[in-house]
């Protein structure tokens, strides 16, 4: 299915996203810089509010050496409409129309106008960089914030405990679009996540990707340790690497073990509130998603 596979040895030196803002070890921006980079530079891509548009943005230009624009918050998905509508009635070739939003921008926000975008079929490449909350505006809750997380409004204390809800699966959410591509990535893994980005690129229609990208400031890790989290989260079961293609579900990567749970959750500070019974409640949740994938996808 992919042409000229792109790995981290031959991917281009050309940097598309520099000069931003962005906190030490933040992995939405790897994301970002990482797409672009696989993409080249006749890619047109939008940003709505959020921690990219915010740290991409310093007045008055942009961060970045390709076409941009900061979106509305919900309209991620409208204004990729716009932008292949645009590069189509120009006569441009060869060019990509990317959209990258985070979790917030994505889940809740943003997830009308993605529906739509999917179901007009547009040739548009959807990025969620997910870091699990609204890490731009003060580190409030999102769809996407995983139980038990402490968030800041989602306290955890004498009388609090944390999120209560479980996050939302987009993944699968998109999927039940019967969208052309869909994929599951991870930052630990990036040479997985540059094959989907290329793979994306390729469809002939809508693709999204959704990429986890841990947040320093907001899991409460050292910013040295970003990369290190995020293969843990997947490593012991809790994220998965996946496809979804010709209406089937793929599976990337299936582990014989998997690695602590606990030690993934206790390496965060944003949950360092959570008991042995809280994690067993976490372990049993991803047990019981990993039997239903072995089961209905392999």
């Amino acid at each position: 299915m992919m042409s000229d596979k792109i790995n981290a040895r031959n991917i281009t030196d050309n940097e598309f996203f520099y000069g931003h803002k962005a906190c030490a070890g933040c992995g939405g921006s790897l994301a970002v810089r990482m797409a672009l980079k696989t993409l080249g530079e006749r890619t047109f891509i939008a940003l709505p509010a959020g921690c990219m548009s915010a740290v991409g943005f310093n007045f008055p230009q942009l961060c970045f050496a390709n076409n941009a624009i900061i979106s509305t918050f919900a309209g991620t998905g409208s204004i990729l409409t716009g932008m292949a509508a645009g590069a189509k009635a120009l006569g441009l070739k060869d060019y990509h129309v990317l959209g990258m939003a985070g979790d917030g921008g994505t889940a809740d926000i943003g997830i009308q106008a993605l529906s739509g975008a999917i179901d007009r079929n547009d040739r548009v490449i959807y990025i969620c960089y997910d870091n699990e909350a609204y890490m731009n505006t003060g580190i409030q809750k999102s769809g996407l914030t995983p139980f038990g997380a402490r968030t800041t409004t989602t306290p955890a204390g004498k009388n609090e405990h944390g999120n209560l809800k479980n996050k939302k699966n987009m993944f699968e959410i998109v999927a039940a679009h019967d969208i052309p591509y869909a994929a599951t990535a991870s930052i630990a893994y990036i040479e997985d996540f540059i094959a989907k980005v290329k793979r994306a690129s390729e469809v002939d229609g809508p693709s999204y990707i959704h990429v986890i990208a841990p947040c320093p400031t907001g899991w409460g890790i050292p910013v040295d340790e970003t990369i290190n989290a995020a293969k843990k989260m997947v490593d012991c079961g809790l994220w998965y690497l996946a496809e979804y293609y010709a209406g089937e579900f793929h599976l990337n990567r299936d582990p014989k073990e998997f690695t602590d749970v606990s030690e993934y959750l206790r390496c965060q500070t944003r949950f360092a509130h959570l008991t042995d019974e809280d994690i067993e409640h976490i372990v049993e949740g991803r047990d019981a998603k990993w039997a239903k994938i072995r089961r209905e996808w392999i």
